[in-house]
């Protein structure tokens, strides 16, 4: 739990966020849990619980979407931005570091660090890839709290410790590994491997329920 509201409903409400984001303001001056959680494919009740903690609908009408939109974007700190660091300028890395969408949600991508020379000077004017000794004075100095950790599994750990030394305070981590660290850091774990695996079970339930219909539509 994290100020009372579980992680659970923190990771769901960035894609409420985007999908609100994403309709026409004129059309949908309300909008109610009920049509979130359809267009989702979530728990109308799980969704009216989410929404509850940061904003209060109107009765009847449900939300009023202009204002839903502010209030999850206040609640979650997207009018706040912070800037992060990524660690690891290997494919994935150097994909995020080139991703602007962050700064949608609050978070400012400044620069990448690599062991790997060859790299060095990758990306954007303002978002290159350093070398991993400048990485301490450019946390200290510019206050970053924030890292994605994209490095193999076998030096998660050790990057992490040297991340926590200099102030790091928050980990998105996509090496496939647990990192061990103090209760005061903030460690999320990205491993895609298991979501691509639900993603696939989740396809062949649904292609086998499709044969079944179609058997049963042929007797």
């Amino acid at each position: 739990m994290i100020d009372g509201i579980s992680r659970q409903t923190l990771q769901r409400l960035p894609f409420l966020l985007t999908y609100l984001k994403s309709l026409d303001a004129k059309t949908h001056v309300f909008i109610s849990s009920t049509t979130i959680a359809e267009a989702l494919g979530m728990n109308p009740v799980q969704v009216r619980k989410d929404l509850a903690t940061v904003s209060v609908g109107v009765p009847r009408k449900g939300f009023e979407t202009k204002k839903l939109i502010s209030d999850l974007e206040n609640f979650l700190g997207y009018n706040n931005t912070d800037s992060a660091i990524i660690v690891g300028a290997g494919k994935l890395g150097r994909a995020l570091l080139g991703y602007n969408g962050f700064a949608e949600y609050g978070v400012e991508i400044v620069a990448a660090f690599d062991e790997n020379p060859d790299l060095y000077g990758d990306g954007e004017e303002n978002r290159k890839v350093l070398g991993m000794d400048k990485l301490p004075s450019l946390i200290e100095r510019m206050g970053i709290r924030i890292a994605i950790l994209t490095v193999p599994a076998s030096a998660a750990q050790s990057v992490a410790e040297l991340l926590v030394k200099h102030g790091i305070k928050a980990i998105l981590n996509f090496a496939p590994c647990h990192l061990s660290l103090g209760k005061d850091i903030i460690v999320q774990n990205e491993n895609l491997a298991p979501v691509l695996a639900l993603l696939t079970k989740r396809l062949e339930r649904q292609l086998e329920g499709e044969e079944d219909d179609g058997g049963n539509a042929e007797e």
